[in-house]
């Protein structure tokens, strides 16, 4: 069943891919024992196996025992479609790019439930050369694939881990930095800038899941400075613990106090130096 699910993901029909596994696995068939073997009806299989000829996965042979067919060998099959694949994205590709556009602002498209973790594989699956995302374990368990994949086509990712895991679980990928920034209670944050270019931003909990999507250069540049401003005042934090005083003035010392919320600026940026790097 698997096999026929992926051949149909390639564009095979249902009798197609029967066909086609039915003359894999059992060699040169006439009409009759291809109905008979891959459960075609006899009405169909000649149609069937006439479609197979035309995808370049069969091929005709003619015995003194009359009409046979045989499976063309799955890699080659598998590479023709391949590269047809490629020569029509490429050819989309092209005309896209050469299709006018009106000039307006970007949108910036709101996600829930399932949208959010779908869209945000699909921006993974995009990047081209950087990462950045600020993520949960819950998430990132769910997007190790597409992140993994990522990285390994020479992505470069940084991560930022919200809760500072003490133990790995295997879902971040990249350049990992541990520390606890995530909001507590019932709700999760996921923070993602693909190639500088488009910011995602959401929220899991109890009650919702939501969160937007968007190319405005103003959400993405803010989204990135999340991240990096966080990793440089966790790094700060974690290279000066206990070290603040008498290296900031007063002055700057009381204007962080009053834009940090606790008051004590120098107290929170090292309570987020709990875990080490990676």
């Amino acid at each position: 069943m698997e096999i026929l699910q992926a051949l149909q993901a390639l564009g095979f029909t249902e009798y197609e891919a029967r066909a086609y596994l039915a003359l894999v696995d059992d060699g040169e068939l006439n009409g009759y024992e291809l109905a008979k073997a891959s459960g075609i009806p006899r009405a169909n299989v000649y149609a069937v196996a006439d479609k197979l000829l035309q995808r370049g996965a069969a091929q005709r042979l003619q015995d003194a025992g009359g009409l046979r067919y045989a499976a063309v060998p799955p890699a080659q099959v598998l590479h023709g479609i391949e590269s047809g694949q490629k020569q029509a994205l490429t050819a989309a590709r092209r005309a896209l790019a050469r299709r006018p556009r009106r000039r307006q602002p970007a949108a910036v498209f709101t996600l829930r439930g399932d949208e959010l973790l779908a869209k945000a594989r699909q921006l993974i699956d995009a990047g081209e050369r950087t990462l950045l995302i600020a993520i949960q374990p819950a998430e990132a368990a769910r997007l190790v694939a597409p992140l993994r994949a990522a990285r390994e086509r020479g992505v470069a990712i940084t991560t930022l881990c919200l809760e500072a895991c003490e133990l790995e679980c295997g879902g971040c990928q990249g350049e990992i930095h541990r520390y606890r920034l995530a909001p507590g209670g019932d709700v999760r944050w996921l923070v993602l800038v693909t190639d500088r270019h488009t910011a995602l931003i959401g929220q899991f909990g109890a009650a919702a899941i939501e969160g937007v999507v968007t190319d405005q250069r103003l959400v993405v540049e803010l989204a990135s400075a999340y991240i990096r401003q966080s990793l440089a005042l966790a790094t700060l934090g974690s290279a000066l613990a206990g070290r603040f005083e008498g290296l900031l003035s007063q002055e700057a010392q009381r204007l962080l106090d009053r834009l940090h919320p606790g008051g004590d600026f120098p107290a929170y940026i090292q309570s987020l130096s709990g875990s080490a790097s990676s």
